[in-house]
């Protein structure tokens, strides 16, 4: 089966919808694409020679794995988001990696045109290293994914992309379980609390560029009691609706930005886990949820973009049905459209068309990929600066050797 559905189509386990004549889809532009034919259950294996089931007209290749580096012998190097230098010297050309290990994190580079790869920045302390982001005055933000999380911003030689100069910590922007981060351009940073009960954020920095002061928001829709607001997994498709940005104390917030959001009632989410603004709106990937919310910056007003059951098939992996479950990173393609990467195994990668009815639903969503891999999930989603290449990291599979970066190009 083609996975391709529409939003309000009657979804269910075993049923897929086609698109209608007319309707959005992904499939244009510089990945345009027809979808894949699901997951495969059937045929996963740790004997492969390339990780994905792509699409036709595709290719994929190695970026580096550990054969080419290997950070942490004997044990998975547990390579997990991605960005490049988008702007300054050799704009580009320089792919950044995190590394999930619980201890002595690093952050890796590859060359993509000589394909070297190697460390530059590494720390004892540093635990669960997930997010990553080139900032649009030049650095690079990475954080920790764990209690008591840090984010921090690494500054690069001027000369030299590949040699960090200093790393600054950034409690301002909040001590959290990050995972993912935005940067824009005018300097306001999102970031998320990944947990059952995190919410989402916004620093606005009283300098463009310069993150040691500001202030930090949570998000709180408006039409909710204070105890609606709490985590719930039954009621969690009632979190849609207009919000507004409440300001944190900042002495908390340095310390404990979760309990900083508590004090102030702020919206709990199942396991936000990335963050991406494409134009006017923040989409943010909600695991626990099996959903994915957008934000309308200017309006103030979340919707759910893409949910499983609503615009989406609903994954029976042990029955063999194709379907969404725990979307995780996210990436906007090179036609503005948001690509998501889903957070289990033998997980898939899903593009949302464009919302013309303006219900706050994408009106389409589809297959591009999946990992044939036994144990390893999918993570890092990304595009550079080639519309054409898509980056993907392959995470703890049961390949030996094999955790790290893969690209899919359209031919």
């Amino acid at each position: 089966m083609r996975i391709r559905t529409i939003a309000g189509a009657a979804l269910c386990a075993t049923a897929i919808a086609l698109i209608p004549a007319g309707a959005a889809t992904a499939a244009n532009g510089p990945m345009g694409f027809e979808p894949i034919d699901g997951t495969p259950y059937a045929t996963a294996t740790d004997a492969w020679t390339e990780p994905f089931v792509i699409p036709s007209g595709f290719t994929q290749r190695l970026v580096a794995d550990e054969t080419v580096l290997d950070i942490y012998a004997g044990a998975d190097d547990l390579t997990d988001m991605n960005t490049v230098n988008e702007t300054g010297r050799q704009a580009g050309r320089y792919l950044y990696r995190t590394h999930e290990v619980g201890s002595n994190g690093a952050v890796s580079v590859v060359d993509l045109k000589t394909r070297e790869a190697k460390v530059i920045a590494q720390d004892v302390g540093w635990r669960r290293l997930d997010g990553i982001r080139w900032t649009p005055w030049g650095t690079v933000l990475f954080a920790e994914e764990t209690s008591g999380g840090r984010l921090f911003e690494a500054f690069l030689d001027p000369k030299d992309p590949t040699v960090v100069a200093r790393v600054e910590e950034r409690r301002e922007v909040g001590i959290l379980r990050h995972e993912g981060i935005e940067a824009r351009a005018d300097g306001t940073v999102f970031v998320i609390d990944e947990l059952d009960g995190g919410s989402i954020f916004k620093f606005e920095p009283a300098r463009r560029g310069d993150l040691s002061d500001g202030q930090l928001y949570a998000l709180k829709l408006t039409g909710l009691t204070d105890a609606e607001q709490r985590w719930n997994s039954d009621t969690y498709k009632q979190k849609v609706g207009a919000f507004e940005w409440v300001a944190l104390d900042m002495d908390q917030v340095v310390v404990d930005a979760d309990a900083a959001a508590n004090a102030v009632a702020a919206t709990e989410f199942g396991r936000p886990e990335d963050v991406e603004v494409i134009g006017n709106t923040l989409y943010v990937a909600n695991t626990s949820e099996d959903r994915v919310v957008a934000i309308d910056l200017a309006k103030r007003e979340l919707t759910s973009f893409v949910e499983r059951g609503l615009n989406v098939p609903v994954e029976n992996s042990g029955a063999g049905v194709t379907g969404f479950n725990n979307p995780d990173n996210l990436a906007q393609g090179p036609d503005g459209l948001l690509w998501i990467v889903e957070d289990n195994y033998l997980s898939d990668v899903w593009v949302a068309g464009v919302d013309n009815n303006q219900d706050g639903a994408a009106d389409a969503v589809e297959q591009f990929a999946s990992i044939r891999d036994t144990g390893a999930e999918i993570s890092g989603i990304y595009f550079g600066k080639d519309p054409k290449t898509l980056f993907l990291n392959v995470q703890h599979p049961a390949k030996d050797l094999a955790d790290g970066t893969w690209a899919i190009t359209k031919r």
